[in-house]
């Protein structure tokens, strides 16, 4: 029997894992993959900062991205972890609201670096000889610090809002962190005005950045259709491709989730989708960019050179 201690101010969050064998297999499925994506997000950061050849633009974006991965996963998975050993699922009201406030702040920060990294490519393939000047350390830093400080607004804005409604008797919500979605389903009041604004919230991070990047890579596209240079072409081909995949990976499940109204949507289908974009895009990112880029393998076979002759 589970032991939730439930007072009037916690929530229980149902989670992903049934009490099953099956459950037990997914706890530890999600364990490992936890443990790949700390590996490999905290591998990539310090391959990119000892690395010299490393040190462009494109990297210094994607050594962020790796952090902001390593959060990411960290706000959920431990948590849901912690949950299914102690078979104890409450979460305490301000809990529920960090935990909140944490995921949608690096999910935003995380939409609008990928975007950034979008016109990195677009800049390096399209207009080679205007890249060091439109991709300069101020313009990255900027970037940067614009998509965490716009991140870290929005989801201000919502977690305020999700702390400050009324809630009925019924804490129990049916996902495996605080999606503010589905926190909502336990309101006592119409929020139908908040869920136009997660609607106009998930347009602003999902449908404008994700059309900026399919225009970017068109155009990219295009100019690599041109190129002269076969090798040329496969590189700028292998470099579009593997970002693409870790766009596809993160947007269109997050976008089916959020753009949807709530009569069409299903909780299950939303913590099957969740997966994608919360557990799995964490993991996947720095194999993706580590597997198919041979300047990072390059760079891990120096560095493993340099750790092996210091020894000897």
């Amino acid at each position: 029997m589970e032991n939730y201690n439930q007072t009037l101010t916690d929530f229980i969050l149902l989670g992903l894992f049934p009490p099953t064998k099956f459950g037990l297999f997914l706890f530890i499925l999600i364990v490992l993959i936890l443990l790949m994506a700390l590996i490999g997000n905290l591998s990539m950061i310090l391959l990119i900062f000892l690395d010299t050849h490393l040190h462009t633009p494109m990297y210094f974006l994607l050594s962020q991205l790796s952090l902001i991965d390593l959060n990411y996963i960290s706000t959920i998975v431990p948590k849901m972890a912690s949950d299914f050993l102690r078979r104890n699922k409450t979460i305490s009201f301000i809990g529920c609201g960090t935990q909140s406030f944490f995921f949608m702040t690096f999910a935003g920060a995380e939409a609008l670096l990928l975007t950034s990294m979008a016109y990195d490519r677009y800049v390096a393939i399209c207009f080679p000889l205007h890249y060091p000047i439109r991709m300069s350390k101020r313009m990255c830093v900027l970037m940067i610090t614009g998509s965490w400080m716009i991140g870290s607004v929005n989801s201000c804005a919502h977690t305020v809002y999700a702390l400050r409604i009324p809630y009925c008797k019924s804490r129990a919500i049916n996902h495996f962190f605080c999606d503010v979605p589905a926190m909502l389903t336990l309101a006592c009041t119409d929020t139908w005005v908040y869920e136009y604004t997660v609607f106009l919230s998930s347009t602003i991070f999902l449908v404008f950045p994700f059309t900026g990047i399919a225009c970017s890579y068109g155009r990219v596209l295009l100019a690599v259709y041109r190129m002269q240079s076969a090798e040329g072409r496969k590189k700028a081909y292998s470099t579009c491709s593997t970002h693409l995949t870790v766009v596809t990976f993160y947007y269109a499940p997050f976008a089916y989730t959020y753009l949807r109204p709530r009569s069409l949507r299903s909780p299950t289908e939303d913590k099957v989708l969740a997966v994608f974009y919360t557990i799995l895009t964490p993991m996947l990112n720095p194999i993706i960019y580590s597997l198919r880029n041979k300047e990072v393998m390059g760079a891990l076979t120096r560095v493993i050179q340099k750790i092996f002759s210091v020894k000897m």
